[in-house]
């Protein structure tokens, strides 16, 4: 437990080096700041939205049982461990958003230029804040029609970012899980994907950078017990002998 624990944890703090530099540099989200790169960003954080999200995990699910082989039971074992440490880190961050109900960027931004409360904004159904959204901003040249779409869809609260939780939690499931079968260029892929995935999150006005470090500290406290499971009930993450020469034959 302990060794699982270190090296999701180091992978935890990899992944907060961005939001933490931002924090820290006291940078400010603004839309007049929008370049061009900005909808690299969008495709990105696409990739964890609804309903490219449940594709996502799907591929994702695919790959982590070619790379640990497991026999079909096993295999069945770790794809029901891996959605239910899914489902309930998306649960918590959704009980949690409900009782913090923290703005997200974007609609203090509205507050500020449109003259529109923020708790007025959230008092309204999730049709009517996403038609109040459109309303305001249809002649508004500086903000792209991609990016209002995409804040119509995204009305809820920021914190935690559940951007975050998803693609914290199968970078994680990475390094908990395929680190130690060698795998390296796949944890690397795969961490790199969800370091971008949270980026884009405060590049879009979506969530400030807190939002983002405790989404991955939410997401290191699920994984690391996930991971502990696979270990205990599946088998152990470390390749047997005669399966390393083969890991190191392919590789």
């Amino acid at each position: 437990m302990f060794e699982i624990a270190k090296r999701t944890g180091l992978g935890a703090m990899v992944l907060m080096i961005i939001p933490l530099l931002v924090w820290v540099s006291g940078w400010q989200w603004h839309p007049q700041n929008e370049a061009d790169w900005w909808q690299g960003m969008f495709w990105m954080t696409q990739t964890v939205t609804s309903p490219w999200g449940a594709l996502t995990s799907a591929l994702l699910l695919s790959w982590f049982l070619w790379c640990l082989r497991f026999r079909l039971k096993p295999a069945v074992g770790l794809a029901c461990i891996l959605g239910a440490t899914l489902f309930i880190g998306q649960g918590l961050k959704s009980v949690i958003k409900d009782r913090v109900q923290e703005p997200r960027p974007y609609v203090l931004w509205l507050e500020h230029t449109y003259d529109i409360d923020d708790r007025a904004f959230y008092s309204l159904p999730r049709k009517q804040r996403a038609q109040l959204v459109k309303q305001e901003l249809q002649d508004q040249a500086n903000i792209p029609p991609w990016l209002r779409k995409h804040w119509q869809h995204e009305t809820g609260f920021a914190f935690p970012s559940g951007h975050t939780v998803f693609a914290a939690s199968w970078a994680l499931l990475a390094l908990g899980l395929l680190w130690p079968r060698r795998h390296f260029a796949s944890v690397v892929i795969i961490m790199a994907w969800a370091m971008v995935v949270m980026g884009s999150r405060m590049i879009l006005g979506m969530h400030w950078p807190r939002d983002l470090i405790v989404g991955t500290i939410l997401s290191w406290l699920i994984i690391t017990l996930a991971c502990w499971l696979v270990q205990r009930w599946i088998g152990p993450l470390t390749p047997k002998p005669d399966e390393a020469r083969d890991i190191k034959s392919r590789a």
